[in-house]
């Protein structure tokens, strides 16, 4: 309050200043030596030549404001004609000008000044707006800075909370635990991320995307993806920043959430998501750089079913979680983590379910997701948006995708087949919507199911669950859970450690 004080009364006296502003007027003088023939006034230059008994006197001087009487004809600024010449002008060192030596013959003609006193009065006050405009702009600027300044102070240091969260010992891997143990299932507050979000080191692009950027940066040692939205994807950031802190979200196959952060550094706004980094990139990353072997196959798929089964369930509780349906499933936004296992990423699209009120929180965003990936309702715009399970179903239908892109690239008995997008040999490369509904609705393809795949257990069953996804009636796919089942009850066939 006391800064506020201050800046309160700095601007009354610049505004009473500003009122009665005067400006110094330098002008030559014919009589002031000491001063090296200049003199100063706060009203006008003056220079006049006259013409006495056939000798010429040059005379330049200042006039002040009190002696430019009467206003618009000021006596001291009078020409008389044949006698004296005389000028006043306004601007420094303005009469200097030589003028022309009257004859010399009597007979007076008054002529009024360059300048009269409401000219005079513009001149000065325009130029005295201006100036005043300009310092209490400045100055409220630096009163904003300041306060934002003196706030993420008081946030970072004041707060006692943060020091639990950020103590200078604690590394990546310690911030990572908290956030899994400190039950309140939702992430780290508001003012502990803002902190880690402005300690962050970036190193280099990892991805780029409609949205903006993708970097690996640096947080106390540890890496970290930072998801960096243009300004015009302010909606985006919100609502995936939104949608991760969801109470009770936090799961091993959903990309881990750290921190989110709209970073104005006066010039431009940086909104800043911060999550796990995982070195092997996306799904489609992955896949196109490596094949797979069965193990590596059922780990992908097993874990890629428990993040969604996660996610479509509701939790119930006073600290429980909503069903959340995705949207926009697809190999190139989900994680492959080191271990093998798969993290469902990018929530921007995602829809929450409130049960209490059957209501659904739909994104307010015009992307509809990835035109490939999209279901046969979806397609055909028959999808009840009004049902949450027609979002999940739709999920499905694009998991079975997901699974068709893994279980291509398996390599078993030194077969394996080049990584595709699911209808590549159908549509272009960046299908319409049309261009899909036509293939996905009307002809009612799938991509193609090799016979080789029926020679081993992985693989049919693999290749079941992909077609029992695909139904064009969303109802009769499989759900998350039953999959994620199956997958378990192959995975323990198969004697593979998940």
């Amino acid at each position: 309050m006391a800064e506020e004080n201050v800046v309160v009364l700095l601007l009354f006296v610049l505004l009473c200043a500003c009122a009665d502003v005067s400006f110094a007027l330098m002008c030559n003088c014919s009589d002031c030596d000491q001063t090296n023939f200049t003199c100063e006034t706060d009203g006008a230059c003056m220079v006049s030549v006259s013409n006495l008994n056939g000798l010429e006197h040059h005379i330049r001087a200042c006039i002040s404001a009190e002696k430019l009487v009467p206003a618009g004809k000021p006596f001291f600024c009078l020409s008389s004609e044949d006698l004296s010449n005389t000028l006043c002008c306004y601007t420094n060192y303005c009469n200097d000008k030589e003028l022309m030596v009257p004859r010399g013959n009597p007979g007076v003609n008054y002529s009024a000044s360059t300048l009269g006193a409401v000219e005079l009065a513009a001149v000065i006050a325009g130029p005295a707006f201006l100036l005043c405009v300009i310092l209490i702009v400045a100055i409220f600027l630096f009163q904003h800075h300041q306060r934002v300044y003196h706030n993420r102070q008081r946030l970072d240091m004041d707060d006692p909370s943060c020091d639990m969260y950020l103590s200078k010992e604690k590394t990546l891997q310690d911030l990572i635990y908290d956030l899994s143990t400190s039950g309140s299932g939702s992430g780290l507050p508001l003012f502990v991320q803002r902190t880690v979000a402005r300690t962050i080191v970036l190193q280099e692009i990892i991805g780029k995307g409609r949205f903006g950027e993708v970097w690996r940066g640096k947080w106390r040692g540890g890496d970290v993806a930072v998801k960096i939205f243009s300004s015009r994807e302010e909606r985006s950031w919100f609502r995936e920043a939104e949608i991760y802190q969801t109470v009770m979200l936090r799961h091993e196959n959903i990309l881990g959430f750290i921190a989110a952060d709209n970073k104005d550094n006066g010039t431009w706004t940086q909104l800043w998501l911060v999550s796990d980094y995982h070195e092997h990139g996306s799904l489609f990353d992955y896949l196109n750089r490596y094949t797979v072997t069965i193990e590596g196959m059922i780990k992908l798929a097993l874990s890629a079913a428990s993040g969604l089964a996660h996610l479509h369930m509701e939790i119930v509780g006073t600290q429980g979680k909503p069903g959340i349906a995705h949207r926009d499933l697809k190999s190139k936004n989900i994680l492959v983590k080191k271990n093998g296992t798969c993290a469902i990423a990018d929530l921007g699209l995602a829809v929450r379910h409130d049960s209490a009120t059957d209501t659904i929180d739909i994104a307010p965003n015009q992307r509809v997701g990835t035109k490939r990936y999209m279901a046969p309702e979806v397609l055909d715009e028959t999808i009840n948006m009004k049902h949450f399970d027609a979002f999940k179903c739709a999920d499905i239908y694009a998991l079975g995708l997901v699974y068709w892109e893994i279980a291509r690239r398996c390599s078993t008995g030194g077969i394996h087949e080049e990584y595709q997008l699911p209808y590549y040999d159908l549509v272009p490369s960046d299908p319409s919507i049309e261009e899909m509904r036509k293939v996905v609705c009307d002809q009612r393809l799938r991509p193609s199911i090799p016979n080789w795949w029926q020679s081993y257990e992985a693989l049919r069953v693999i290749g079941k669950i992909t077609r029992e996804c695909w139904y064009s009636n969303g109802a009769a796919r499989l759900t998350a859970l039953r999959i994620k089942k199956t997958l378990s009850q192959l995975s323990i066939h198969e004697d593979i450690k998940i």
